[in-house]
């Protein structure tokens, strides 16, 4: 297994909800971009959008509402057009095919914190931290990935500080909420890791 699978890797089980479309082109290859519909356990559903180079297109040959897995890796993307998101959350593929398996939504990441934890209470009392984890790929690059933690693993991560090296389990969660743009609501989709559970990497 690559380094690169260590610190990030998704495995995701969902039916496809729309046909690939044409996202970007990288090192001679372009890529199509899809979204993915997961049921969690509750019934709700997430949308994940999903990247697949064209060689994984061709030989999978997916078809709107087929069952597929997909194993990869959660990315972003710092988006400037100044058109929707400025952090862009996908997942890239490298392993994909049809499946009659549930649902599945696995995340693994080892990262670094960027940013102190957030930490604050619902009006039920309940815990939840926020945090972005900064995680290593190939080319001296990172991805910035926002996490959400909740009840005990929340309150011991709001003790944590920027430098801190955190590994977590979780799910890739979609987040509808309204934005208010020039006076007018604008519906909006944010995207974060669901930690099931979070520790801290002592340094070595």
């Amino acid at each position: 297994m690559e380094e690169l699978w260590t610190n990030n890797y998704i495995e995701l089980v969902g039916t496809l909800c729309g046909r690939p479309e044409y996202s970007h082109r990288s090192r001679r290859e372009s890529f199509y971009l899809f979204p993915l519909e997961i049921e969690r356990l509750s019934g709700t559903m997430d949308r994940v959008n999903v990247v697949a180079g064209e060689n994984i297109i061709k030989n999978t040959e997916i078809t709107d509402g087929d069952k597929v897995f997909v194993k990869g890796e959660v990315r972003s993307f710092n988006n400037k057009t100044g058109k929707g998101s400025r952090l862009v959350i996908t997942v890239l593929v490298r392993e994909m095919g049809i499946t009659s398996e549930p649902d599945k939504n696995n995340v693994l990441l080892t990262g670094t914190l960027c940013k102190n934890p957030t930490f604050r209470k619902t009006p039920m009392g309940r815990e939840i931290c926020d945090m972005m984890l900064a995680v290593n790929r190939k080319y001296e690059r990172s991805d910035y990935l926002p996490c959400i933690a909740w009840g005990q693993t929340a309150t011991e991560a709001s003790e944590w500080t920027v430098g801190t090296v955190v590994k977590l389990e979780g799910r890739l969660q979609s987040r509808n909420y309204i934005k208010v743009e020039n006076g007018v609501g604008v519906e909006k989709t944010a995207y974060e890791v669901s930690i099931i559970n979070a520790e801290k990497v002592d340094s070595q």
